[in-house]
């Protein structure tokens, strides 16, 4: 019997998890005694259309993973089985083992286009085998965090519960997600594994297949009370309003039973939530809360509270979990410095900046960012706070760079309140931020 095939990639998979050209060019550099360090550098070129900043997420935790890679005995029989490649170079990658340097930006800063999320530093077939996994990993963590923050703004205060993982492409990026909704400040999910893996509060209701399947609403209602005190009430299986009214006999009716909050899940949303806030009030239930679903997004959580309307939770699935509007951010993870020697493409369209890099950031007189200012990694005298740090030496993670990614929550928060505010509007629209070159960079940019 074929033995099935495993749902999930694990850690110990991923030396294989890379495009068949990383290998290949591995090869072609061990065969050529191409040692020399290298310094490969991580960005995007340019913003989507709906975007006015990414949030970069995954990088801290590609660059810790890189320690880890190694190739198994299995892993190097299914490679020789290829036909591939040559028995002393599998030999060579069984002691394979990541040995350079990694600076990143720490998890959760806002970042602009051209500016490197993560720098790898290391002997060439090192920092080549890097390039799929890392792009992989901080592609999808910063498309969905930088979903995610937006839905956070817009609802300005009010908690965003991630419903998304029954959209999601495939159980690996569902639970990868769930680690970016943490970092952009989302308040829980109902995704299980995810949400115990990354500590994100688990948050959830019923469906209604749980009414369906009682002869009587009412009566389904009070036996989901009874094994979950404090939990929320999915009312619109029927008549929205009419199981609103439901759930008020039942408190009414029914000594200490706990109902926390109901859920709307269709209709208008507005009319609906008002509707439901009114009766509740009326009957004495002010602490009950609601909570809105249905195909939201950043732009209908929006005018729902720019129009008033009385929801105090916002569950968000398919439009968070696919990001329908900027599903990808085109990341690169190009050769900027080789034995010393700074290295750029000059492919139209698809320049990039050479040499190791530094990102510095200033501030302005009232708090906010004022600018970035992209340098060569040692340049003297650039205004700003350095934002690239060294996360990875010597192929060992910097324990104290690590703990800081730990803060990527907080630091997101922070990072809302220093945004200048043309930054922070939903509306597609320019960046209108200032990136620009240092005067060693934009000279060397110019000499090449």
């Amino acid at each position: 019997m074929t033995p099935p095939t495993p749902v999930q990639v694990e850690d110990g998979d991923l030396a294989l998890f890379t495009d068949l050209y990383q290998l290949s060019m591995t090869q072609a550099y061990w065969k050529e005694a191409m040692h020399e360090r290298a310094t490969f550098s991580l960005f995007f070129r340019k913003l989507p259309p709906t975007r006015r900043f990414m949030l970069a997420c995954g990088q801290q935790h590609a660059a810790e993973l890189a320690t880890r890679l190694r190739f198994t005995d299995a892993q190097l029989a299914s490679l020789a089985g290829t036909g591939r490649f040559e028995p002393a170079f599998l030999d060579w990658l069984r002691e394979w083992r990541f040995e350079g340097d990694i600076w990143t930006l720490a998890e959760g800063t806002p970042v602009f286009a051209n500016e490197p999320l993560l720098e790898v530093e290391a002997p060439i077939a090192q920092a080549q085998l890097l390039e799929s996994l890392i792009l992989n990993l901080v592609q999808l963590e910063t498309v969905l965090a930088s979903k995610a923050v937006r839905l956070v703004m817009a609802a300005r205060g009010r908690p965003v519960v991630d419903f998304g993982m029954r959209r999601m492409h495939g159980v690996d990026a569902a639970v990868r997600g769930v680690r970016a909704y943490r970092v952009a400040g989302l308040a829980g999910t109902s995704n299980v594994l995810g949400g115990l893996r990354h500590d994100l509060p688990l948050s959830g209701t019923m469906a209604h297949s749980y009414i369906l399947a009682h002869d009587d609403e009412r009566e389904a209602f009070r036996a989901f009370a009874r094994h979950y005190p404090g939990t929320t009430l999915l009312v619109d299986t029927h008549d929205t309003l009419e199981g609103v009214r439901k759930v008020i006999e039942l408190l009414n009716e029914t000594p200490g039973v706990d109902v926390k909050a109901i859920r709307l899940d269709s209709g208008n949303l507005d009319e609906l939530a008002r509707g439901a806030r009114a009766l509740l009030d009326e009957a004495g239930h002010g602490e009950v809360r609601i909570v809105a679903s249905s195909g939201l997004d950043e732009w209908q959580i929006d005018t729902l509270i720019d129009a008033g309307a009385p929801i105090d939770v916002f569950g968000v699935g398919t439009e968070m979990g696919a990001s329908t509007d900027a599903p990808v951010i085109d990341l690169s993870y190009k050769l900027v410095e080789y034995a010393g020697t700074p290295r750029v493409k000059h492919s139209p369209g698809k320049i990039n900046l050479p040499c190791r890099k530094q990102l510095y950031r200033r501030l302005g007189d009232d708090g906010r960012y004022a600018g970035d200012v992209i340098a060569m990694r040692d340049e003297p005298d650039i205004p700003g706070v350095p934002l690239l740090r060294p996360l990875v030496i010597g192929g060992r993670v910097a324990p104290r760079e690590m703990a800081l990614a730990e803060g990527a929550r907080e630091r997101v928060r922070d990072a809302l309140e220093a945004l200048p505010v043309p930054l922070r509007q939903l509306a597609p629209g320019e960046a209108d931020y200032p990136v620009t070159l240092s005067p060693g960079l934009e000279a060397l940019r110019r000499r090449l």
